[in-house]
């Protein structure tokens, strides 16, 4: 199945509210379907609090999170938070989570790292409880980092029977993870290492990405059809030599530049070139929902208004 094309844009640093509320709307009238907020303790906002305030300044503009991070607060607050915002945003809300990878936020801020497969646990059961409280019912829950007894979550979001789980996945067992769970997958990089270096680049190849989404296939079986697959991409650039700029970036990373051209995360070329590749990437991996990072949102609006819905 062939999905039309969406498009997002990561919005990490922090502005004041007024040009926030432009950039939302210069998005909203551009096409996109959505502004993401990234979520670290880094010089950028505070993910809730921006969202909020995107969505409050536009009328048909998605918002979401790309990604919280589980550890960060406990999914009773992540639950009625996005409630509100749903409900407050009139259904627009897209609830992005994940199980934390950024070493620097960690060790900066004191919140203990554990092993990437204790943080995994910890991060499904949040998913369940946020589910769960969504309901609006009396929920209870046990598991081994989380207890919740008799609690009806509050208030009820408008999207039902719960906004739009996103889940970031890089490696095999999140990306089997979501695809049971996720009602979208971002495909990414596999961030085990803590930090974006060239080990982790690499990662992020045509064909490893290729691997990711068999993963994603195999695990989801028959809800395949029903998961929207999502990539980011963290460089975009409207030239008229990708070849040069391909070089550029790759030898900050010591890779061959074919690696950089090939890869899903990474976006140059004339604007008829953009088109063509993104059209090639959904058929081949099925990304119909592309985000662009790194501040190329508005340099990439002329692409979003022709391929936007197509």
């Amino acid at each position: 199945m062939t999905r039309p094309f969406r498009f997002g844009a990561q919005v990490g640093q922090a502005m004041p509210g007024k040009a926030l509320g432009d950039l939302a709307r210069k998005l909203d009238d551009g096409g996109y379907s959505t502004l993401f907020v990234p979520d670290h303790f880094d010089d950028q906002a505070a993910p809730i609090p921006a969202m909020t305030w995107a969505a409050a300044a536009t009328s048909d503009l998605r918002v979401g999170s790309l990604v919280l991070d589980n550890d960060y607060k406990h999914p009773v607050v992540v639950a009625k938070e996005a409630a509100t915002l749903d409900l407050l945003s009139d259904g627009r809300l897209e609830l992005g989570i994940g199980a934390g990878w950024m070493t620097t936020d960690y060790e900066q801020s004191g919140i203990p790292l554990d092993p990437p497969g204790t943080r995994i646990d910890r991060l499904q059961e949040g998913v369940a409880i946020i589910k769960g409280l969504m309901t609006g019912e009396p929920f209870s829950f046990e598991g081994t980092h989380y207890r919740i007894t008799d609690l009806a979550g509050t208030p009820k979001p408008v999207q039902r029977p719960h906004p739009p789980i996103l889940i970031g996945a890089g490696a095999k067992r999140m990306l089997s993870y979501a695809a049971r769970e996720a009602d979208i997958i971002s495909v990414n990089f596999s961030l085990a290492a803590g930090a974006v270096n060239a080990d982790v680049v690499v990662t992020g190849t045509g064909d490893l990405t290729a691997e990711k989404v068999d993963v994603i296939r195999r695990a989801a079986g028959d809800r395949f059809d029903d998961i929207e697959l999502s990539v980011t991409v963290f460089m975009a650039a409207i030239t008229d030599d990708r070849q040069q700029l391909a070089e550029v970036v790759a030898s900050s990373f010591g890779q061959p530049p074919e690696m950089v051209l090939e890869s899903p995360h990474f976006l140059a070329g004339t604007q008829e070139q953009i088109i063509e590749e993104l059209q090639a990437r959904r058929e081949r991996f099925g990304f119909s929902y592309v985000v662009f990072s790194g501040g190329s949102h508005e340099a990439m609006l002329p692409v979003v208004g022709k391929l936007a819905g197509s």
